[in-house]
């Protein structure tokens, strides 16, 4: 298959550079069994399948966005990745005082080297500085140090970083993107782009799913700037995926196991999580001691015949983490979704409109078929608003 096979003219009117004024007023296409009916987000809880999963991604985006100035007045932008030291685990890292290490993008890199940047601020009555330096120029490490032990990394960023909205936007964030940029169950710190299908949701579209006789449960895939990384290969199965750190409870897993009616995401973010947690299932039927570490040829090169149910390859995650004696996974995910990928736990997908020739558009390929391109001319043809801060669609093959 090739790249080209899924592009599609998305004009730039059609972008949302802005949010609605109300998360829940979005437009809805649906899409089932090749049928396309259109909607109001509102109505979500009746347009569901009976008794429907819905998980929701609960990470929290973080002010990843970081300026900063040479003596020489030369500008540096830094936007965090993943965290290297002292530990990978963001939940950890953000925690940490004095000093941690950081993956980065960085732009105007040939003008900083080996200076420290050093950047003034105030927190909790406290004059701080934070030292910047890139202390490995390949790999793009920077080590952020200071010198007062009861202000923690979160902080920090917290009163130094902007909230990186996609690049796409072509603009500058301003004061409402901090919080319609975030979802309104967002709590786990550690995403530097939002699960956008999430968006829409308020809290009363929530309690209304509720009583409409759908579950709802949460876990966390923190989303890499990777999302927003184009695919550059002619061939699609050459793209090289990024990973994303994923965090499944317990509770995520028996939930899966015995829920009865179909599971259904609310983000490819929130897909790619569970159909990785399927895939690590998979590894530790095959070998007790396997790490959480999905990579994107695993699903391809282990083929789709023969494999086992969903509840045996749970119930082996189940038994490591009671052997590990912990009620929490950690691990990373590498899962790339194309089509002639068979989704395994995911029956359905709640998500937004994808930009043309990306990863996610081939995911959305993978389960709904050509009839990806009928679902985009409609949405495009009824003005529907794409991207990030656009509107919504149901896909149920």
């Amino acid at each position: 298959m090739r790249l080209e096979d899924f592009d599609y003219h998305l004009p730039s009117e059609r972008i949302a550079l802005h949010p609605l004024a109300q998360r829940d007023q979005s437009q809805l296409i649906k899409y089932q069994s090749e049928q396309i009916t259109h909607h109001k987000f509102t109505e979500l809880s009746e347009l569901l399948p009976h008794n429907s999963l819905l998980f929701l991604n609960d990470t929290k985006v973080i002010p990843a966005r970081i300026l900063a100035s040479k003596v020489s007045g030369a500008k540096i932008e830094i936007l965090l990745l993943h965290p290297v030291h002292p530990s990978t685990v963001i939940s950890q890292v953000m925690e940490v005082n004095t000093e941690c290490t950081w993956q980065c993008m960085i732009g105007n890199k040939k003008k900083w080297r080996s200076d420290v940047l050093s950047i003034k601020l105030r927190i909790r009555d406290s004059e701080i500085t934070i030292r910047l330096e890139l202390i490995n120029l390949d790999k793009n490490y920077v080590r952020f140090s200071w010198e007062n032990e009861r202000i923690s990394f979160n902080e920090i960023i917290d009163s130094i970083g902007q909230v990186p909205l996609p690049p796409y936007l072509n603009r500058q964030p301003i004061d409402a993107d901090k919080e319609r940029y975030q979802t309104v169950y967002s709590k786990a710190d550690g995403a530097v782009a939002a699960p956008t299908a999430g968006l829409h949701l308020t809290q009363p579209i929530i309690e209304h799913l509720k009583t409409g006789g759908h579950a709802i449960d949460y876990l966390t895939l923190h989303v890499g700037a990777g999302t927003f990384q184009p695919i550059k290969t002619e061939l699609i199965a050459n793209h090289q995926m990024h990973e994303e750190q994923v965090i499944i409870s317990k509770h995520n897993i028996e939930q899966t196991i015995r829920h009865k009616g179909p599971i259904i995401p609310v983000g490819t973010t929130s897909m790619r999580t569970l159909e990785s947690l399927y895939w690590y299932g998979v590894k530790l039927l095959q070998d007790t001691k396997a790490v959480f570490e999905i990579s994107k040829e695993l699903p391809y090169e282990t083929g789709f015949d023969n494999l086992p149910s969903i509840k045996l390859a749970l119930d082996a995650v189940l038994s490591k983490m009671s052997e590990d004696g912990t009620d929490t996974l950690v691990g990373n995910t590498g899962i790339y979704i194309y089509p002639g990928y068979q989704f395994q736990i995911c029956k359905g997908l709640i998500t937004n409109f994808h930009q043309p020739k990306s990863s996610l558009i081939l995911l959305i390929a993978a389960l709904i078929g050509e009839n990806w391109r009928k679902l985009y001319k409609e949405a495009l043809d009824k003005e529907y608003r794409f991207l990030s801060y656009g509107d919504s669609s149901l896909l149920i093959p």
